[in-house]
C-alpha cells in the first residue's frame, strides 16, 4: 500500500522503484492549481547512492519498516566486515561497498546500531562521538598560539585529522563521527 507524499519527512525509510531508501532531506510544495509534490534527497541503503528527485502522489511509494538492533563490530577479513548481534550472538557480514568511507571509524568491539530490513542487515549507524587514541603526531611548537594552530594527527583506526598543538601521541581524544572533527580530550 502506498503512502502520501505529505507524510514523507527526513529520517523515514521508503521503498521506491523496488529499492530501500532513507529520506535525507524533503521539501513539500504546491503550486497554484497543480497537484502537490515533494522534492526529496534519498540515500540508498544498499549502495549508499544519493538521489535527488521529485515525488508525486501518483508515484508508487511504500513505507519500509527498518528494525534497529545493537551490534558489535568484530573484525575485517579482506573486504568483508563481521558484526555480532548482541541479542542472538549471530554473526553478520557487510562488504566494503556497503560500508564505504565509514570503515575508518570501525575499531574492534565497537558497539553500533544495526539497521535490518526483512531480518537482513542493510546498514548501520555509528555513535555520534567516539574516543580514539592518537598513534602518530608531530610535537607541538611552543609560542605558536597567536591563532588556533593545528597539526595533523593519525588515530588508531587509520583516520587522520587536524588537532590542536597541545595534543600528544598516546592521548585519547573525542571525535565527531558525522563531521570528522576534533571535539576535545577524552
Amino acid at each position: 500500500m502506498g503512502i502520501s507524499i505529505g507524510s514523507i519527512k527526513p529520517g523515514n525509510s521508503l521503498i521506491y522503484n523496488g529499492e530501500i531508501w532513507s529520506v535525507v532531506d524533503c521539501e513539500h510544495a504546491k503550486l497554484a492549481r497543480g497537484a502537490a509534490f515533494a522534492r526529496v534527497k534519498l540515500r540508498n541503503f544498499k549502495t549508499g547512492q544519493v538521489l535527488e528527485c521529485t515525488l508525486r502522489d501518483s508515484d508508487n511509494i511504500e513505507s519500509a519498516f527498518i528494525e534497529k538492533r545493537s551490534l558489535q563490530y568484530l573484525y575485517r577479513n579482506n573486504n568483508i566486515f563481521h558484526f555480532m548481534d548482541l541479542e542472538s550472538y549471530e554473526d553478520l557480514v557487510l562488504d566494503t561497498d556497503r560500508i564505504g568511507d565509514r570503515q575508518v571509524w570501525l575499531k574492534d568491539n565497537l558497539e553500533i546500531t544495526g539497521m535490518f530490513y526483512e531480518n537482513k542487515l542493510v546498514d548501520f549507524e555509528l555513535p555520534s562521538t567516539m574516543e580514539l587514541k592518537v598513534v602518530e603526531t608531530e610535537p607541538g611548537a611552543k609560542g605558536n598560539t597567536v591563532k588556533m594552530a593545528t597539526k595533523l594527527a593519525k588515530l588508531e583506526t587509520g583516520l587522520s585529522l587536524q588537532v590542536p598543538l597541545f595534543v600528544e601521541q598516546g592521548e585519547m581524544i573525542k571525535v565527531d563521527t558525522r563531521t570528522g572533527q576534533y571535539l576535545g580530550r577524552a
